[in-house]
């Protein structure tokens, strides 16, 4: 991989549910040493700070579980400006901030792949498939919704349209493990990849992703990855607000970045659902950054083991 001019945008979203914290995601990512160690890995990184929302505006919902719905479009408007311009400058990597931040991020990003005349691939790693609308949510958590957004669903009428819908062909969801039955009744017929953690289990998680990669170079696509906290087993994750159990082993998630790397067809990450309320002494906020690392070209077996003792 070329070196990268890593560009740290933080979007300290916290209105995609209820269960509040994850506004302060960027800092701890930034106490974990994001910004150090991707330079020390031979890259530039350079921290934009904080995005902060747009002005709010009245919507309405007919759902009338949906909550925070004004906040979260105005999130939506100010980080998809900031993430357009952020991908034309570099390798944008958000620091979230709940998983409703890619419905901002994701929408720069397809305005910036519609300038370029490039098709965007979509990599979800993620316990749940996030693919309710603001229609079908029967929590009202609007974090449970980006892939809906994202795909081109109908029911996001208060927020700004896609510059171009993402075609389920090019968008991989890897790590499922909680998906409702609306959301399956969603998937049937789809031409989404939804890789289960059985599917993991049986044939390991390199052959699905790396299935996936090769659709993404055969079509010259940019590769955006959106890395939520759950999808990690919560015994190494906890802090995040939405564990499941089973979740991608240390090996595994190190595994995937790696692949990714050796790829070299990302172009844009999100860090999503990292509360640092839950964690415990930042062990969750160190995974994702050493994660992150692998993506951008340490090894396993280059990480210092540090002492607890």
């Amino acid at each position: 991989m070329d070196r990268r001019n890593c560009i740290l945008v933080g979007v300290p979203v916290d209105s995609g549910k209820k269960r509040k914290g994850c506004l302060m995601g960027p800092d701890a990512y930034r106490t974990a040493r994001l910004a150090e160690t991707v330079t020390e890995l031979g890259h530039s990184a350079v921290d934009w700070g904080n995005v902060a929302p747009a002005e709010e505006s009245d919507t309405a919902c007919a759902n009338g579980l949906v909550h925070s719905l004004s906040e979260t479009v105005a999130w939506a408007k100010a980080v998809s400006a900031v993430a357009q311009r952020a991908a034309a400058d570099g390798f944008p990597i958000f620091l979230g901030g709940d998983h409703a931040l890619s419905m901002g991020t994701v929408h720069g990003i397809a305005a910036h792949a519609l300038e370029q005349d490039r098709p965007l691939f979509i990599l979800w790693l993620d316990a749940h498939t996030d693919l309710h609308t603001p229609m079908t949510t029967d929590s009202g958590n609007l974090h449970g919704t980006p892939m809906g957004y994202i795909s081109g669903l109908n029911g996001f009428d208060a927020f700004p349209p896609m510059p171009k819908a993402v075609p389920a062909g090019n968008i991989c969801m890897i790590g499922l493990r909680s998906v409702d039955a609306v959301e399956k009744q969603m998937l049937k017929g789809s031409e989404m990849s939804a890789i289960d953690m059985r599917v993991i289990d049986e044939h390991g998680i390199a052959k699905p992703l790396s299935a996936f990669l090769d659709k993404v170079a055969a079509a010259n696509g940019m590769l955006h990855v959106s890395l939520d906290v759950d999808f990690l087993d919560p015994t190494i994750a906890p802090a995040v607000g939405t564990t499941v159990p089973g979740g991608a082993t240390f090996r595994e998630a190190h595994h995937v970045m790696e692949i990714l790397h050796e790829s070299e067809l990302v172009t844009s990450l999100d860090l999503a659902e990292l509360n640092p309320f839950l964690d415990e002494r930042g062990r969750t906020a160190s995974l994702m950054v050493d994660l992150t690392a692998s993506l951008l070209g340490r090894r396993v077996f280059d990480r210092q083991t540090p002492s607890f003792f």
